[in-house]
C-alpha cells in the first residue's frame, strides 16, 4: 500500500456501498425546524471523502435543483461514483482529489450544504485543518455543515481494542496478507490475548462484548474503521474547538431520537441537564449519559432561532412521505435506556393519512389531526419520531419530482444489474425522497423482471432463480444453504411478499 498519497488511510480494500440519509439536504430541514432553527434553501452542495459515493450519486440523480460537488482521494471510488452519475444522466462534479488539492480549487462555487460523513474521526491533523478552512471559506452563511464522528466517552472502554489491532498489524503482519488478512490475524491474536484474563478485560467487559460485535461485521468495513493510520475519537467539546475557527454553531442531533431525553436518561438526568445553560457541556453530559458512540450533527454558520409562528409557519410548509408499509407501523420508540408506547389516539390519525404514501405539508397534517383535537405540539413531536424510526422522510418539491424521475429510474437499473452478479449494493434511488430507500438484492432482481415484462410473483421469482443458477449461488436461510428447487420456493415467498408490501410503496415513491 502506497502511502505517497494515501496519507496512511486504507487502500487495499474499497469501502462499502453504504448509503447515509443524513447527508440527504432535503432530510436536514426537518430536524432543524422542529428544534426552532433555520433551514436555507440549498443549491450547492458537497460531500468531502464520498468513499464509493452511492450517497452523492443517489443525491446528484434524485435533487435536480442542486448542483452536486465532491472528492474521495481513491481513484477507483471516486471512478465508480462518477460512472454512476453519468448512467443517470445526472451532472455532478466529483474528483479523487486529496482534501488540499480540492478545497483550494478556484472554480468551486459557495456552499449551502457541506457532508462529512465518517471522515473527521480517520484523518490527521493536518487534514482537518485544511477541511475547517475550506469550511470558514466556502460554507455560506446560514448553510449548513453535517458531520458524523466517534464520540468520547462511548469509546473511553473499546478504543484500547483498536489500538492493539492496529498495533498487531503494524509489527507481525505480512505485507502478502493483505489489509483483510491482516484485520483477521489481529482479531484472533485479540481473542488468545483475551482468553487469557487480563485484568483490562476484568475491569472492561464491555469490551470483550463489543470484539464479539466486531467479528461478525464485514471485513471491508473493519479495514478502513481499524487499520487507518489516523483515529481521533473525541469529545464534542473538542469538535466544537475545531470548528470555532469555521464560524459554525451546533444547531441539532442529525439522529433525531437522540433528542427524545426522556428515552435516553432517567427523569433526574434530563432535570439535571435543565441547568446546564451552555450548550457544549449540556452536549458533553448527553454523551455521558448516553455512552455516546457516534454522533451525527448539523451544524450551521450563523445559527439562526425561529420564534413563535416563525417556527410554525415554515415547518408548515414541508412535506414529509411515509416510507414503510402498514404491517410495518411501530407501535413503539426505543431509546437508551427505554422505549415508549405510541398514543394511539396521535399516530393513529397520522396514519390515516400518509398511508396513501403520497407527499403531504405539514399543514394538511395538521389540519387533519386538528380534527381529532391534537395540537401542533403533538404534531412535532410524532414527526420527530417516526422520522427518527425511519417511517417518513421529507418529500421533495414537485416540480423537481418530474425532473428526476428519469434519471432515478436509470440508476436504478444501473444498480439492478450489478446485481445480476453481487449483492453489495442495497439501494435505490426516489425521486419523491430525493434520496435512497433499502433494496435488498433480491428484490432488486424481482424490480429488474418486473421491468423487463414480468407481471406476476412466479415471474418475478423465477427470473431470480435463473440468475442464481447461472451464478451457482444458493440461498442461505436460517443458517442453512438451501438445495434446488427450494431455492425457488423461498424466491416465490419473497416475491409475493415484495409484491403485496414493498412494490406499491416503491410505485408511490416513484422507483
Amino acid at each position: 500500500m502506497s502511502t505517497e498519497w494515501s496519507a496512511g488511510y486504507v487502500t487495499d480494500v474499497n469501502y462499502t456501498f453504504g448509503y447515509y440519509g443524513e447527508l440527504n439536504p432535503l432530510r436536514c430541514r426537518l430536524p432543524l425546524l422542529t428544534v426552532g432553527r433555520h433551514a436555507p434553501k440549498i443549491e450547492n452542495a458537497c460531500e468531502l471523502g464520498f468513499g464509493q459515493g452511492l450517497s452523492v450519486s443517489i443525491h446528484a440523480a434524485a435533487q435536480p435543483g442542486i448542483n452536486w460537488y465532491g472528492t474521495d482521494f481513491n481513484p477507483s471510488q471516486a471512478a465508480f461514483a462518477a460512472e454512476m452519475v453519468r448512467l443517470s444522466g445526472a451532472e455532478a462534479k466529483l474528483y479523487d482529489e486529496a482534501f488540499a488539492e480540492f478545497c483550494n480549487r478556484k472554480d468551486l462555487p459557495d456552499f449551502d450544504f457541506i457532508g462529512l460523513h465518517g471522515i473527521w474521526t480517520w484523518i490527521s491533523d493536518q487534514n482537518r485543518h485544511v477541511l475547517v478552512d475550506f469550511i470558514r471559506r466556502k460554507l455560506r452563511p446560514g448553510g449548513v455543515l453535517y458531520i458524523s464522528y466517534n464520540t468520547l466517552p462511548g469509546w473511553s472502554s473499546s478504543a484500547p481494542i483498536r489500538h492493539l489491532m492496529k498495533r498487531h498489524a503494524d509489527v507481525m503482519g505480512a505485507p502478502g496478507q493483505g489489509v483483510i488478512g491482516q484485520t483477521d490475524a489481529a482479531l484472533n491474536f485479540i481473542d488468545q490475548f483475551l482468553a487469557l484474563d487480563p485484568l483490562y478485560a476484568k475491569v472492561n467487559p464491555g469490551a470483550v462484548e463489543r470484539l464479539k460485535q466486531v467479528k461478525a461485521q464485514d471485513r471491508k468495513y473493519l479495514a478502513h474503521e481499524y487499520m487507518n493510520r489516523d483515529w481521533h475519537p473525541m469529545y464534542f467539546a473538542d469538535v466544537e474547538n475545531w470548528l470555532g475557527d469555521a464560524k459554525v454553531g451546533f444547531a441539532c442531533s442529525a439522529h433525531v431520537l437522540d433528542n427524545l431525553y426522556d428515552l435516553n436518561m432517567t427523569p433526574q438526568q434530563t432535570e439535571f441537564m435543565r441547568d446546564v445553560s451552555d450548550v457544549s457541556l449540556r452536549e458533553t453530559i448527553r454523551d455521558f449519559c448516553m455512552n455516546q458512540q457516534f454522533r451525527r450533527d448539523y451544524w450551521v454558520r450563523g445559527v439562526r432561532a425561529l420564534i413563535g409562528h416563525e417556527q410554525v409557519a415554515a415547518m408548515r410548509e414541508e412535506r414529509v412521505v411515509m416510507t414503510v408499509a402498514q404491517a410495518d407501523l411501530p407501535t413503539k420508540v426505543r431509546g437508551v435506556i427505554g422505549e415508549a408506547t405510541l398514543n394511539d389516539d396521535v399516530y393513529q390519525p397520522l396514519f390515516e393519512i400518509l398511508l396513501d404514501h403520497k407527499p403531504h405539508s405539514v399543514l394538511e397534517l395538521e389540519t387533519h389531526l386538528a380534527s381529532k383535537s391534537l395540537h401542533f405540539g403533538q404534531l412535532s413531536s410524532a414527526l420527530t419520531i417516526l422520522l427518527g424510526l425511519g417511517v417518513i422522510t421529507t418529500a421533495a418539491a414537485a416540480q423537481d419530482v418530474s425532473k428526476a424521475k428519469a434519471r432515478t429510474l436509470a440508476l436504478n437499473k444501473t444498480i439492478a444489474r450489478r446485481s445480476l452478479s453481487v449483492g453489495d449494493i442495497a439501494y435505490f434511488a426516489s425521486p419523491i425522497t430525493g434520496g435512497g430507500i433499502t433494496a435488498s438484492r433480491f428484490a432488486q432482481l424481482f424490480w429488474l423482471s418486473r421491468q423487463n415484462g414480468g407481471k406476476t410473483a412466479e415471474d418475478w421469482a423465477s427470473f431470480a432463480y435463473q440468475v442464481l443458477q447461472g451464478q451457482g449461488q444458493a440461498i442461505i436461510k436460517d443458517g442453512a444453504t438451501l438445495q434446488g428447487e427450494d431455492n425457488l420456493t423461498e424466491l416465490r415467498a419473497q416475491a409475493t411478499h415484495w409484491g403485496a408490501h414493498v412494490l406499491p410503496i416503491w410505485n408511490a415513491l416513484g422507483v
